[in-house]
C-alpha cells in the first residue's frame, strides 16, 4: 500500500505534482511577438519522421580580459535559424538580468496531470542586435510607405443605361442659392469704418454736444460722433457721469466741474 502511493506522488496521480524534473535548470525569455511566433512555429518542411529542427541558436561570448565576476564580460546572442520571420531581423540580444525572482515552471497533460518541468536559472529580455537595425529601419520604412500609397481601383458599371450616373432628388443644388452664398461678403464690425479723431478735438465736439443738451445716450453720442464706441467710452469716463437710476437713466452728463465751464460763457 505503501509502495503505491510512493508511485503515484512521483508521477503526479491522484492530485499530486509530479516533481521529477523540478531541479532541471530553464531559461525565461521575454521576446516580441515576431520572434515569438517564428519560434512556436518551426518549418514545414520537415517530416514527422525527421528529427525536429533547430528554430535558434544562442551565441555565448565571453571577454578574456575581464573578470569573471564581471557580468558585462559574458554576452548573449540569439540569431532566427528558421524562414518563419520572412525579411524581419534573425540577430537579437540577450540581457541577462542580474536579480531573479525563484520560480518554477509548471505543465499540465491532456489527462490533468501536472508536472514540473524545471526550475527558472536565467532571466532573459531579448532586444534587437546593433547589427541588425539598420535593416529593421528599412523594413519599416517600407512598411510605412507601403500604406501611406493609395491604390487605385477602377469598378466596371454593368448598367449600362446610366441609371447610376442620374442624379437623385434633393442631390442637385440650386444655382442661385449657390450664387448668393458665394457672393457674401463677410460680415465686419461697424467700428473698423470709423476713424478716431484727434482726443483734444473730440473733447470740444463733446463739450459742445452737452451744451445743446444735458443728457446724451451712448448710441445717439455713436450717430453724432460717428467715433469707435470704446474710444467714447474712454472720453465719457473722465468727462461724464452714468445715470444707473432716475429720470434719466441710461444717459451720461458732465461732471459738475465741467459743467461750470461751459455754463460761464452762457451766464455771461
Amino acid at each position: 500500500m505503501d509502495e503505491k502511493n510512493s508511485n503515484n506522488n512521483k508521477y503526479g496521480i491522484g492530485g499530486v505534482v509530479d516533481m521529477i524534473k523540478a531541479d532541471k535548470s530553464m531559461w525565461l525569455m521575454k521576446s516580441p511577438a515576431l520572434v515569438s511566433r517564428s519560434l512556436n512555429n518551426p518549418s514545414s518542411s520537415s517530416s514527422s519522421d525527421e528529427p525536429t529542427r533547430p528554430v535558434a541558436k544562442v551565441i555565448l561570448s565571453i571577454d578574456p580580459l575581464h573578470s569573471t565576476d564581471d557580468s558585462s564580460s559574458t554576452q548573449f546572442t540569439m540569431e532566427l535559424v528558421g524562414n518563419e520571420s520572412g525579411n524581419a531581423p534573425k540577430r537579437y540580444s540577450m540581457d541577462m538580468a542580474k536579480d531573479v525572482i525563484p520560480m518554477s515552471v509548471f505543465s499540465e497533460s491532456s489527462q490533468g496531470k501536472l508536472s514540473i518541468e524545471g526550475k527558472i536559472l536565467n532571466k532573459f529580455d531579448l532586444r534587437l542586435h546593433q547589427d541588425s537595425m539598420e535593416n529593421y529601419e528599412k523594413i519599416c520604412r517600407e512598411r510605412t510607405n507601403k500604406y501611406m500609397t493609395k491604390t487605385r481601383q477602377i469598378q466596371v458599371i454593368d448598367n449600362d443605361k446610366g441609371l447610376l450616373m442620374r442624379p437623385m432628388p434633393g442631390m442637385m443644388i440650386p444655382t442661385s442659392t449657390f450664387n448668393e452664398s458665394k457672393k457674401k461678403p463677410p460680415s465686419k464690425g461697424s467700428d473698423t469704418k470709423r476713424t478716431r479723431r484727434d482726443r483734444g478735438e473730440m473733447e470740444d465736439i463733446m463739450f459742445k454736444l452737452f451744451e445743446r443738451q444735458p443728457n446724451w445716450t451712448l448710441r445717439l453720442l455713436i450717430q453724432e460722433t460717428d467715433q469707435p464706441e470704446q474710444f467714447l467710452k474712454d472720453i465719457l469716463k473722465d468727462l461724464c457721469i452714468y445715470n444707473n437710476k432716475g429720470t434719466n437713466q441710461g444717459s451720461y452728463e458732465l461732471k459738475p466741474e465741467y459743467k461750470k465751464s461751459t455754463d460761464e460763457p452762457t451766464s455771461k
